[in-house]
This record gives C-alpha cells, structure tokens and sequence, in this order.
C-alpha cells in the first residue's frame, strides 16, 4: 500500500512538473510572437519595409527601345531579397528612320531595316537595401545586381514590293531579296508580318541598377528604377542593311515598378 502511495505521489508530482513546464514553454512562444507583432508593427511606423515576398510589373523606357517587366520577390532578411524577373522587350537601331506611304495604303517603310529585335530575359538579382524610409513619407532606397539568360527574336522585316505588276511582301533573305534591297517600294509590314519566320539567336546579360520605392504604404510598390545593361549573344545581330552588325549591346534605362508585398 506503501508503495503504490509513493509511485502515485511520484507520478502527481512529475505531471505537474511537466504541466508547468508546458505551459512554461508555451507561453514563451506566445511571448516571442508578441513581440515579432510589435517589432513589426513598430517598423510599419517607422516606415522600414518588412516582407516576405512581393510581385511587381512595369514599363521599361531604354536608350534604343521600351519593353515590360514581372518580376516576382522573394525576402531572405530586412537587407536583403532575390528578384525573379522575366522581360521583353524590342531593341531599335539607331539609323531607323519611319517614311510615311504618300498613298497612305499601307503601313509607313523603314528604309533599310532587315529584322525587328525582341530580347526575352529570364534572370535574377541580388537587392541589397541601401537606406530605409524614415517614415511612411520617405524613400527606400536598393542596389539591384544580376543578370541571366537572353532569347534573342527576330522577327523579318517584309517589304511590299513590286514583282512583275503585282504588290508582294519579300524579306532580306528570301529568293526575292534583290527586290528588297532595290525597290520600288510601297510600304512595310503590318504587325502580323513576319512571325512565321522567326529565328531566336541566344546570348546572356548582366544588369547593376537602383531601385527608389516612394509608395506611402509598405505593402504597395512605388518605386522608380534606373539602371545599365550589357548584352553578349551568340551571333550578331543583323538589324539594318549596310551598317555594322553588333554582337555586343550597353545602353542605360529607366523604368516604372508597381506591384504589391506580403
């Protein structure tokens, strides 16, 4: 009896222990939640940015074209994040120059030019935050490096053209291209042109820029981006007839970024 008092005792005295200790353990997390709520509750205030991702898109205005952009943001700390960003976008050459069609039956000629020039970029950057906001009226300030892989598109510039009496489109490197480089010529090609012809050069890129987010609330994206972009493909590209075909491309760009965090 004695001794089935003593294991009764035991086990009461263990179980209240381990009771204690639960509860203990459980109200420490529940603490430590607290004041994570608090932490960033106290930083919304003060205008630093916490998140844990965020997804973006924009317009991109370059020293040679425009394009747009997703981009999707993923949080490693407060300081820093990895950007996951898609692009196209279409390159001009600098010696296009538009000749409106005096009949005004077809679309305006580019004299010269061989292929329209879309770059798709898949890449990543490393954002590094730079300054925060002082409060919810300042700017946040990041530093954006990476690059990644490039799909070059080129797309043939077709020509309206006369062939024996009747009005034809013909393409640079098509039987006809005798006619494309000597005319006469009426016209170039509407956007639906072309596109059964395309060709894909490959190439990579590297891309340094600054990001300034002055959105009022953290959980929107404001921000103004500005940047540089080098690009290196596998072959060179052939935009207009008679000029020096480049395989290397540098320009700068500015660019609008919307979008939203969590």
């Amino acid at each position: 009896m004695k001794q089935f008092l003593l294991i009764l005792l035991a086990s009461f005295f263990f179980g209240t222990a381990s009771a204690q200790d639960t509860r203990k353990t459980t109200n420490s997390r529940k603490e430590q939640k607290r004041q994570r709520i608090a932490t960033m509750m106290r930083m919304e205030e003060e205008g630093v940015i916490v998140y844990k991702k965020h997804f973006a898109v924009g317009p991109k205005l370059t020293t040679d074209g425009y394009g747009l952009f997703v981009e999707k943001g993923m949080s490693r700390s407060v300081k820093r994040a990895m950007l996951y960003q898609l692009e196209i976008s279409e390159r001009k050459h600098q010696k296009e120059e538009k000749q409106a069609n005096p009949s005004g039956q077809s679309a305006p000629l580019i004299y010269g030019k061989v292929n329209y020039f879309y770059p798709v970029k898949l890449g990543v950057q490393l954002q590094f935050l730079l300054g925060n906001k002082s409060n919810k009226n300042g700017v946040s300030i990041t530093a954006n490096v990476g690059g990644g892989l490039i799909a070059g598109l080129l797309r043939p510039y077709e020509v309206e053209v006369d062939k024996n009496g009747e009005q034809v489109f013909v393409r640079y490197d098509s039987p006809d291209s005798l006619l494309f480089a000597s005319g006469p010529y009426y016209g170039g090609p509407t956007f639906g042109r072309g596109w059964n012809h395309l060709k894909v050069t490959p190439g990579i890129y590297l891309k340094p820029a600054l990001r300034f987010d002055y959105g009022r609330f953290n959980e929107t994206i404001t921000a103004l981006e500005v940047g540089l972009t080098g690009e290196f493909y596998a072959k060179k590209i052939h935009q207009m007839l008679y000029n020096k075909q480049r395989q290397f491309f540098f320009g700068a760009y500015v660019s609008l970024v919307f979008g939203r965090r969590k």
